[in-house]
């Protein structure tokens, strides 16, 4: 008894030893997750994995260790092991990431059911919403890809190399080679590589000499990138991590963020270091560019009133070179992901890069118009600019239409290269809804063809136009603007059918169902052109034919008339005061003729049609003889009219 009570403690300490290792390895991991050392930390966890720990946070760490260090193929393993875990164990954030990796291994089916899953989960998203107005991403992908050729540049190393920018003739960029460590999260705030920024001289066969480091005085022991320089190279703004005296100086969680400071030339050397007044220890500031008139600097931050991981935020530079309050450009451009590496053009053309924008794997590059923000639509590039990996800091010569960009695609000679490009067809940035319905008759249900279909905005102004099919069916092209909208259906023999629709930010296809109602057989002495709601039949000063927009009016009365069959018609022609009244007589006379000559040629019965000339006898306006009118009020009395008779 004694000895089988020994043994019971014995297995109870070696369990509670075990349990108590099994936690500090757990914290050890944790711990390497939270210093964002993610190399490390995967061996960790993945260690704790085979020894048959299936914690849902092991997973989730897991994967986030492998997706933010690109390694997406790893991290949509992980993903999927966490979600198998059960409905709840995978959050809406891991859904949008697990969705992201998927898109990189060409999974999009899959990924687009977790963007839906998402948006269900979670109403609105911005992901969601981008998800659900662009769910023909892939197609509208592939319909803008081939836009550009891509060369991979001499200058690149085995390192990370990414960020360039123009400086007169040269480029500068961003480098990990002066220490040899390579890493693929140069987009994330905790850089953990030693960046420099270097410069190199075009050498003539769109690559680059001369490469060196770009100055002593900007390159120090902290981490320097993306640089923005004024048209005239005198000055700069660049990105630094936040410290004192070349230490790196942290927040309460260990992070280093990143800062913008300005910098000018002054004899040949680099000095006045500036730190932007919107820099802070517990926030990144990122990424400058500068606008042509050099008063706006774009940047990428997570400063207070982010949206997600970063958003693009312009600032106003003032003459004196202050500058203003920093301002969000918003949900059309920022999403509750990354948005970042901005780029401003010498037209305001914005390229940034983003995982929070409908793409083909990691980040892509996307490209929209400032001036015009509200009209204008998110373009991605497609390929080859972007990839199923992350492609970012896009910049392009506004002339030459040639520019560079980084990539950690495979293939390259670092985890992140440059590349250069020529863009061979210019973006479209007009934003278009499609618009997609039905047309039937209200009465029997039977689909109506060839119904004009228009769009108007809730000014009255005609937006978009189509046909609808022998099926009924239509489908056209409206504006993106927010607001009110009107869709018309118009039909010979038929009233008019109305639809109205509202639409906002991210709003999903417009589905349209028109009902229109058989009109009626009108009275005797009812004007048609009243009746069917017609536009009167203008003649030209002097003439008699039949112009091309009186034929449009001249069909509606032709398909009044096959409709009701025992319709007669007496047609009534006026003309203006000008010219004797005798002659006008006669003029009217020819053109009550010419218009019944028309309509019996197209089929109706001559007994049908009876006709007379008016001449000036029955102005609708008081430009009589001797009165002084203007072209538009005498075209008023120049007309036919239709009048049921029996």
């Amino acid at each position: 008894m004694r000895n089988k009570i020994i043994r019971l403690c014995l297995v109870s300490v070696i369990a509670l030893f075990s349990a108590n290792a099994q936690d500090r390895k757990i914290a050890k991991a944790n711990k390497s997750f939270a210093d964002y050392n993610y190399y490390k930390a995967i061996s960790q966890y993945e260690a704790l994995v085979e020894n048959g720990n299936t914690s849902p946070e092991i997973y989730q760490n897991l994967g986030d260790a492998y997706y933010f260090n690109a390694s997406y193929e790893e991290a949509a393993k992980w993903y999927e092991m966490l979600a198998n875990q059960g409905s709840d164990a995978i959050d809406k954030e891991h859904m949008y990431r697990y969705a992201v990796s998927l898109r990189t291994i060409k999974k999009y089916d899959e990924s687009d059911q977790w963007i839906a899953r998402l948006n269900s989960a979670k109403q609105g998203d911005q992901r969601g919403r981008n998800f659900s107005s662009n769910r023909d991403y892939l197609k509208k992908i592939d319909e803008r890809s081939g836009g550009y050729t891509i060369d991979s540049l001499d200058i690149n190393s085995p390192e990370s190399d990414f960020s360039p920018s123009f400086h007169n003739e040269n480029i500068v960029f961003s480098t990990a080679r002066d220490t040899s460590i390579t890493s693929k999260n140069v987009h994330n705030w905790n850089k953990k590589e030693f960046l420099n920024l270097y410069t190199a001289t075009p050498s003539g066969d769109n690559d680059f000499t001369n490469v060196g480091p770009f100055s002593g005085k900007l390159n120090s022991k902290l981490h320097e990138s993306s640089t923005a320089f004024t048209k005239d190279g005198k000055t700069v703004y660049f990105t630094r991590n936040n410290g004192i005296n070349g230490k790196f100086r942290r927040d309460d969680d260990g992070v280093s963020r990143l800062q913008i400071y300005r910098a000018t030339l002054k004899n040949g050397k680099w000095g006045n270091l500036e730190s932007m007044p919107f820099n802070a220890d517990d926030h990144s500031v990122a990424h400058p560019t500068l606008n042509k008139a050099e008063d706006k600097l774009y940047f990428s931050s997570d400063m207070p009133g982010t949206m997600g991981q970063s958003d693009i935020w312009v600032a106003e530079i003032r003459k004196n070179g202050s500058l203003g309050t920093p301002v969000n450009l918003g949900p059309k451009i920022n999403s509750e992901s990354k948005e970042t590496f901005p780029f401003i053009t010498e037209d305001d053309i914005l390229y940034f890069a983003s995982d929070g924008h409908p793409g083909l794997g990691g980040m892509d590059i996307f490209a929209t118009d400032v001036k015009n923000l509200e009209n204008s639509t998110i373009v991605n590039l497609g390929e080859p600019i972007n990839s199923i990996y992350d492609d970012f800091s896009l910049i392009i010569n506004n002339d030459t239409r040639q520019g560079y960009f980084a990539s950690n695609r495979i293939n390259g000679r670092g985890s992140d290269d440059i590349y250069s490009f020529l863009e061979l067809r210019p973006l479209d940035f007009e934003c278009l809804k499609d618009i997609a319905g039905i047309v039937k008759d209200k009465k029997t249900g039977a689909m109506l063809s060839n119904t004009n279909i228009v769009v108007y905005n809730d000014k009255g102004q005609k937006i978009s136009k189509t046909l609808s099919k022998n099926d009924g069916t239509f489908t056209l092209k409206g504006k993106c603007n927010e607001g009110n909208y009107q869709v018309v259906g118009e039909k010979a023999t038929y009233e008019k059918g109305m639809a109205n629709f509202e639409n906002k930010n991210g709003s999903p296809v417009e589905r349209i169902e028109l009902l229109l109602s058989q009109i009626e057989e009108a009275p005797t002495g009812t004007d048609l052109a009243k009746y069917l709601k017609l536009e009167p039949i203008y003649f030209d000063f002097d003439k008699s034919f039949i112009r091309a927009d009186a034929r449009v009016i001249l069909e509606k009365v032709l398909a009044y008339m096959r409709r009701y069959p025992s319709a007669k018609v007496d047609v009534r022609s006026h003309t203006d005061s000008r010219a004797n009244d005798n002659y006008n007589i006669a003029l009217s006379d020819r053109r009550a003729k010419s218009t019944i000559a028309y309509l019996v040629a197209q089929g109706i019965d001559k007994s049908r049609i009876t006709g007379d000339g008016y001449g000036e006898t029955q102005l609708t306006n008081d430009c009589g003889n001797g009165v002084p009118c203007s072209k538009e009020k005498h075209q008023l009395n120049r007309r036919s009219e239709f009048i049921v008779v029996d």
